[in-house]
């Protein structure tokens, strides 16, 4: 496949840019490739500088869930930016933002945006400690929450891609604070909090998993975390960047019926502008200044492009008959690849909670980071280099999710089964 302009790119973008990328996993090393340089996306395809379309899969990595380029979503910032494109002050959109993202999710009774995940995650762990007066916090195997320095332990995402077990440059008393277990592990986590009575401040989890493929919570699963962490003083934290609004109008949460003390939430709220959220208790989220003690500010805290952007999103999803939708293009996509799969003796797992899906080159059920691990990365490879061939854009390492949006239509699906079908009969 011709792609002359993106080499030419990525060239001078490594004189510049470590890696010549700005978020490592876009470099494509895992799947050794020149990464594809984007020029432009509308609904469910995206184009690159030599004008090659793709059926998009990777969706800016969750956050276009009505498709790229969405006329509303254009419109509300075509109009917020003619205002005004920061004012480092209170806006109204910021009030209009918060008591939807309150009407909406179950674990929300007060909410601060921020400007990105990252931010939201570091700010609720400090804000946990702060509220507990405790220090260390428990995480899982392979779940990502943005790169702060103490929730880079057994991460997932890039850091899993790359083949990275943490992050130089984090001493080892940060590190030493965090402690992390298997993922539907209720045993581990039971351990974890017995060996360190009285010092936990926070347990923080992706309700779904969705940095090191797509894992679904076993049943119980969050319901045990729920009275573990309250019978132990421990404020459990859901980290739904991903799943918010994405699997669920109400997020995760909303979902498998489990509330958190304190929820992190990014990507879909903000419309695909930068943008992140965290929330919960009333009387938790009273302690951040200026009416507590714990310090959190941002220049672009609530920037009005993001805000503009993210509510014409929301407003959108919030229509009848949406989150149906998107289940039942998910689930047309799961049993089609399954069919698939058998019918080419391809040994696949294929794990999806509504509109997000990981197929692993492993035949084992994929409950945790050792099961992902075990997927065969050369299949892998070789899998996504054939589907882009056929003009399929997936996301360039076995350990994340495919995101299905809105805009994804029967014969997108088609065109992506035909891909598989022609990729596993060449195999």
């Amino acid at each position: 496949m011709l792609n002359q302009r993106s080499q030419q790119l990525f060239h001078q973008a490594q004189q510049l840019i470590p890696g010549g990328v700005n978020s490592p996993v876009r470099a494509w090393q895992s799947v050794g490739l020149t990464p594809s340089f984007i020029a432009r996306a509308q609904g469910a395809t995206i184009y690159d500088v030599d004008d090659q379309a793709y059926v998009d899969f990777v969706g800016s990595w969750g956050p276009m869930i009505l498709g790229h380029a969405h006329p509303q979503v254009v419109a509300a910032v075509q109009q917020a930016t003619g205002q005004g494109t920061s004012f480092g002050a209170p806006t109204s959109g910021e009030v209009e933002l918060a008591r939807l993202l309150i009407e909406a999710v179950p674990g929300l009774e007060m909410v601060r945006l921020v400007s990105s995940g990252t931010e939201a995650a570091m700010s609720a762990l400090r804000l946990a400690r702060g509220y507990t007066g405790r220090a260390k916090i428990i995480k899982f195997d392979g779940g990502y929450h943005g790169h702060a320095d103490t929730l880079l332990v057994q991460a997932g995402s890039g850091i899993l891609t790359q083949g990275i077990p943490g992050s130089p440059g984090i001493p080892a008393a940060i590190a030493g604070l965090t402690i992390s277990v298997p993922y539907n592990d209720l045993d581990a986590v039971q351990q974890a909090i017995s060996q360190n009575l009285g010092e936990i401040a926070a347990l923080i989890v992706e309700p779904v998993a969705g940095n090191m493929g797509v894992v679904a919570p076993e049943p119980g699963f969050l319901p045990e975390l729920r009275q573990l962490c309250d019978e132990h003083d421990i404020v459990l934290i859901f980290d739904e960047v991903i799943t918010g609004f994405r699997v669920a109008w109400e997020g995760a949460q909303g979902r498998y019926r489990v509330t958190p003390d304190l929820t992190c939430l990014g990507k879909i709220i903000g419309g695909g502008l930068p943008v992140g959220a965290y929330g919960g208790r009333r009387e938790i989220m009273a302690q951040m200044a200026p009416s507590g003690p714990i310090y959190q500010a941002g220049t672009l805290s609530g920037n009005p492009l993001a805000v503009a952007a993210g509510l014409a999103t929301l407003k959108l999803l919030r229509q009848p008959g949406v989150y149906q939708a998107l289940e039942d293009k998910g689930r047309v996509l799961e049993t089609e690849i399954k069919q698939l799969a058998a019918q080419a003796g391809v040994p696949v797992w294929v794990n999806r909670v509504g509109s997000m899906l990981t197929l692993f080159f492993t035949s084992r059920p994929v409950k945790n980071l050792v099961d992902a691990q075990s997927s065969d990365l050369a299949s892998f490879q070789r899998f996504f280099r054939g589907m882009l061939a056929q003009g399929i854009y997936l996301p360039p390492s076995q350990f994340e999710a495919w995101f299905i949006s809105l805009a994804h239509s029967p014969e997108h699906l088609a065109t992506t089964l035909a891909a598989i079908r022609q990729v596993w009969s060449e195999t």
